[in-house]
């Protein structure tokens, strides 16, 4: 290959971004500037390119998981026109050792460019709804914003901004901003803004949890109460507050009920060796064998060849052919937990996958089966 036409793919995959924003640094020590000086000088607010050896890159998304590739080019490359926003700027490493940082975090990968003057080209796509989607992309959603990172040598030039289509690129490229500060005016600059951030951070890790709970934070028992709370939370956010803030002697009906519930739904519950299970779960004693022993149950789930097997979808809808009965199998050992409030939200999220989409109808049976969980909001 032509050194002209060679390319090298450094990364391609997630990159996790906080406050909106990741580096590419060659120098040593590695301290932030921050936005201001970055870019100042430019017209392009989305690669600040003013602090030598450094790149400020700016996303959509706030917080969350975004695609991200990186390119090393022998030439400039073409502009694929499928990139909404588009900029470059000059770039010199000031060192031997050249790499890609998010916020907070080592290197995500290194690009082991010379020590002469490069272009670097950043394009963006999907940035407003990486703006707009932050929640579902906390929730696990996969990434909606995606950034490209392509560098090639070639002399010192202007940056620019080459293609401007999201409001977000809008409002962050520059208009007249000033050339950079001096030394002594950035190490102040620098200063406050560690301040800043030092002060901020227990709010944007509280604005963070409040997001991966659906918008409000959980109390401390729902914190300590594991992932089957957070299972719950893009199911009904209302009806877990609402077991959350339910007396011991109802949740542990609770648990008990959604069990039953679950098991009728597969058709497991007349089975020989679980229905005996299932009573001593509502006398409020042991559980018999196998249920005495986790991997004993599940040995015996498998071996029954009389289990009829039917399927269900994932209760998000995104997953289909999921196994009823299997679905259902937890939500007994669930129920007979130690902790009240453990045993109904884990039962109740065994119950809820076992009825897959079908969910707000066994959601609705808890609320009349339980008035104290309250009327609810109907589905949008």
């Amino acid at each position: 290959m032509r050194r002209g036409a060679a390319v090298r793919t450094v990364y391609s995959g997630e990159l996790h971004v906080s406050y909106g924003q990741f580096y590419v640094d060659s120098r040593l020590d590695g301290e932030d500037t921050g936005p201001s000086p970055a870019c100042a000088g430019q017209t392009d607010g989305l690669c600040g390119a003013a602090v030598p050896g450094r790149l400020f890159l700016v996303t959509g998304l706030h917080t969350g998981r975004v695609g991200l590739t990186v390119e090393v080019h022998g030439a400039a490359p073409p502009l694929d026109d499928g990139w909404e926003d588009v900029v470059e700027a000059p770039f010199r490493p000031v060192s031997a050792r050249t790499v890609v940082l998010p916020w907070g975090d080592g290197p995500l990968c290194t690009l082991d460019l010379l020590p002469t003057d490069h272009r670097v080209r950043y394009c963006g796509r999907g940035m407003d709804r990486g703006r707009e989607e932050e929640l579902a992309v906390l929730d696990g959603g996969a990434p909606v914003d995606h950034y490209l990172l392509q560098f090639w040598p070639a002399p010192p030039a202007a940056g620019l901004v080459v293609r401007q289509t999201s409001r977000s690129a809008a409002r962050r490229h520059a208009r007249s901003l000033p050339p950079p500060p001096a030394p002594e005016e950035r190490a102040a600059a620098e200063r406050r803004l560690r301040e800043e951030r030092a002060a901020a951070e227990p709010a944007a890790q509280e604005r963070a949890e409040a997001l991966s709970w659906g918008g409000r934070l959980p109390s401390r028992r729902l914190r300590e109460a594991g992932g089957n709370a957070r299972g719950l939370v893009p199911l009904d956010r209302d009806l877990l507050d609402a077991v959350d803030a339910a007396c011991p002697a109802t949740q542990r009906s609770l648990a008990r009920w959604a069990a039953h519930r679950a098991f009728a739904a597969a058709g497991l519950g007349d089975v020989d060796w679980i229905a005996p299970a299932l009573a001593a779960l509502d006398r409020g004693e042991p559980l018999p064998a196998p249920f005495d022993d986790p991997q004993r149950a599940w040995d015996r789930f498998f071996a029954d060849d009389r289990l009829t097997h039917t399927e269900t979808d994932s209760a998000d809808g995104c997953r289909d052919n999921l196994l009823q009965q299997a679905m259902a199998m937890p939500a007994l050992p669930a129920a007979a937990g130690p902790d009240p409030l453990c045993a109904a939200l884990d039962a109740l999220f065994a119950a809820a996958v076992t009825y897959g989409t079908d969910y707000p109808a066994l959601f609705a049976q808890a609320r009349r089966r339980f008035p104290t969980l309250g009327p609810g909001t109907p589905p949008s």
